[in-house]
């Protein structure tokens, strides 16, 4: 084979490391995960992740500059998204990969999420059977703006801030699937601990909103 294509080819992978290199970064994941739930302004990213406005708005450059994400105006705002759920599909490779083969991901794994729930998740195919035989309560515990944006189809809002108060408003006899941000967001493991301390039949999703629509499964938006 010619040598004559070993420098295109070369620059190829420059270029697909260029992305690799943005999402080499913790921050940036979690601000991925944030997107992925709906446009954001530059201030309510930084708010949600407990970063500076001036280092969230380096990150989304970074991922702006990889094609990741986009951004416009809004008035004095500027507001980012994903350029598709394509970015979804990158994360969660790496999420897959993480878990089957670094060591320390999957402690931290056992540590922090099998440690604190004893239940195995439910898996989106297994959800999607319970779904359709009825019986089974989806609760979103994500904020209400993330939940308008789009949730899975006749899923109830509860924010996990508001749960303990309105906890008694759902039916105790029927099963409840709590879904947040991603398999890795907290919001719904800690609805489904305090919601287990209540007697309910309570199990979390193993994904999130953003992987179920990725997959092609149809979402709901609301007003």
């Amino acid at each position: 084979m010619s040598n004559t294509s070993q420098p295109s080819k070369r620059a190829l992978y420059e270029a697909f490391a260029e992305v690799a290199k943005a999402v080499a970064q913790g921050h940036r994941l979690e601000l991925i995960e944030l997107l992925a739930q709906g446009e954001r302004s530059v201030e309510d990213l930084a708010a949600r992740s407990g970063l500076s406005v001036a280092n969230t708005s380096q990150h989304l450059q970074n991922l702006l500059q990889a094609g990741l994400v986009t951004a416009r105006r809004d008035g004095k705002r500027r507001l980012y998204k994903l350029t598709s759920d394509a970015v979804i599909d990158l994360v969660s490779a790496l999420r897959t990969v993480a878990e089957a083969h670094h060591a320390a991901s999957r402690q931290l794994i056992r540590d922090f999420f099998e440690a604190r729930d004893q239940f195995e998740p439910i898996s989106r195919k297994e959800l999607i059977t319970r779904i359709q035989e009825g019986g089974v309560t989806l609760l979103d515990v994500r904020p209400a703006e993330e939940y308008a944006a789009a949730h899975l189809p006749k899923a109830r809002n509860i924010p996990l801030p508001d749960l303990k108060r309105l906890a008694a408003k759902l039916d105790p006899k029927t099963e409840i699937v709590a879904y947040c941000r991603g398999p890795f967001c907290v919001l719904s493991l800690e609805a489904v601990a305090l919601l287990r301390g209540r007697g309910f039949r309570v199990r979390r999703m193993a994904e999130g909103l953003p992987e179920w629509r990725a997959a092609g499964l149809p979402v709901e938006t609301s007003a």
